[in-house]
């Protein structure tokens, strides 16, 4: 029998201090090099130079393989969506954000990990839920201080 894929899925949560008006903007491909200091990505299509329905870019983040990524559901202020691939897993990458009506956004984060190989099977192990919400957690610190001082936090 042949490699049997497998489906992983995490989710974790951030409060942002500021309206889902003030953060979805950030949560592009492009305005990303504005709080995320290791960011680096090739932009490969969109109209707009921003995120966008159909946009698609790539990333290498050392020590993995170069993914491509590709905005599949945009919903200013609301969700932006993103399938990534590679060689070894397709990920389901999906930002969900929730106005609390006080000037802060909840924003849910979600990943479905479909493992193509024996690689991708060793990456979605590695990522625990306990991993991928310390990560979530950064972002949110990092995107906090953003929203709040109009500067990246820097290591």
């Amino acid at each position: 029998m042949g490699f049997q894929a497998k489906q992983y899925h995490l989710s974790a949560s951030q409060l942002l201090v500021a309206s889902p008006e003030k953060a979805f903007p950030l949560l592009c491909p492009t305005r990303e090099y504005d709080w995320i200091e290791t960011w680096k990505c090739d932009l490969i299509y969109s109209d707009s130079g921003f995120a966008e329905l159909d946009c698609v870019f790539t990333i290498f983040f050392p020590g993995d393989e170069k993914e491509t990524w590709v905005v599949d559901r945009y919903e200013p202020n609301v969700l932006i969506q993103f399938i990534r691939v590679c060689e070894s897993r397709v990920i389901r990458y999906s930002i969900e954000l929730i106005d609390n009506n006080n000037g802060t956004t909840t924003a849910l984060w979600k990943q479905t990990i479909t493992t193509l190989n024996e690689a991708g099977d060793n990456f979605a192990a590695g990522l625990t839920e306990s991993i991928f919400n310390k990560k979530i957690q950064k972002l949110e610190q990092m995107l906090n201080h953003y929203l709040t001082t109009g500067e990246m936090l820097r290591d």
